[in-house]
């Protein structure tokens, strides 16, 4: 008789992989079918990324390379960091991982002991729970209410906070919700965890592009140099670049941290793929121009999703300030039933 781990028993399926799975099986079946749950752009990728990838494999760029990730990205990544965030990194402090998913996972899997806590504000993307699960964590959740823009209050965090929390998990712009915080947001929450030392934070800024008007990114660490040493700041080429198969996340943080991080991705991994990282390298270095032509095309359906959805009786959509979900209730609907038509 076979029986899973018992670590595989504290967790679920990925529901969004699960959802994906079901509408490729159901349009190769014939039906016509559109898919709401992969977060993916449906721009193709730049073809200077592309050109890029071709080059590395011509020039036989395909063998393993640094567990995580090669010195030139890490350098492309230092800058970009340092150019978009104010933020100073060495070669030492960043981490490349095939995908923002395995950086939390590697982060998680590096740090956490049973019985440590991983607070995380809700709502949240369905990875973060069983990955802190996963690794032998428990999730904490502190709900961000939609009439405060489903952002958490400084107060609420700091309620959550206990002497089990190893980390903080902030994710901005916000999948699912789209909500995004400012850099006085941010700040609010900063002067709370300054004040407890044995916490770490994670910031996931996955869709730091994808703002919308006048709104201006931040991220915790840029507004609040106190928490530079125990944060870890990651990001990827996922989203912006329209790179969600190419598998290539990264983060910057504390040097015993990435060190951690490297060698779980040297027994779980090895390094990310060779030609991705190559792709990455130009995505990061190469120009810039197609992000706001993007941006605008998602500001531009954010605003008619929005509007259509706020049409609908007793349907109540909040205005995202990035991303590209919304998050909208229908709480006034909940037990209510609808006449059928000659009825």
């Amino acid at each position: 008789m076979t029986a899973v781990s018992e670590a595989l028993k504290r967790i679920k399926p990925s529901a969004t992989m699960a959802m994906s799975a079901k509408a490729r099986a159901l349009k190769a079946a014939g039906r016509n079918c559109i898919a709401l749950s992969a977060g993916e752009p449906d721009f193709d990728t730049p073809e200077n990324i592309k050109e890029a990838a071709y080059r590395a494999i011509r020039e036989g760029k395909t063998k393993y390379t640094d567990v995580d990730g090669i010195p030139e990205l890490k350098d492309a990544i230092c800058a970009k960091f340092k150019r978009e965030n104010g933020l100073d990194y060495k070669r030492t402090q960043i981490n490349v991982s095939p995908g923002g998913k395995p950086v939390i996972f590697n982060a998680f899997m590096a740090t956490l002991n049973p019985g440590d806590e991983v607070v995380i504000p809700a709502p949240y993307w369905v990875s973060y729970p069983d990955m802190a699960l996963l690794c032998g964590g428990t999730p904490v959740f502190v709900d961000a209410k939609i009439e405060d823009g489903f952002k958490i209050r400084p107060e609420a965090l700091a309620k959550a906070i206990t002497p089990h929390t190893k980390w903080v998990l902030l994710n901005s712009p916000s999948n699912p919700s789209g909500a995004a915080y400012t850099a006085d947001e941010l700040k609010a929450l900063a002067a709370v965890l300054v004040d407890f030392p044995q916490v770490l934070i994670l910031t996931d800024d996955m869709y730091e592009h994808l703002v919308y008007g006048d709104f201006k990114f931040a991220t915790i660490a840029q507004v609040e140099p106190r928490l530079y040493e125990r944060t870890l700041t990651m990001n990827g080429v996922s989203k912006a670049y329209a790179m969600t198969g190419w598998r290539i996340g990264y983060a910057g943080g504390p040097e015993w941290l990435i060190k951690a991080m490297a060698n779980v991705e040297s027994q779980i991994t090895s390094n990310p793929c060779s030609v991705s990282q190559w792709a990455a390298l130009e995505a990061l270095n190469g120009t810039q121009d197609f992000i706001p032509k993007n941006q605008k095309l998602f500001q531009e359906r954010r605003d008619l999703v929005v509007s259509m959805l706020n049409q609908a009786n007793g349907v109540h959509c909040p205005t995202p300030e990035g991303a590209f979900y919304v998050y909208p209730s229908i709480a006034k609907l909940i037990g209510k039933k609808r006449r059928r038509a000659g009825s």
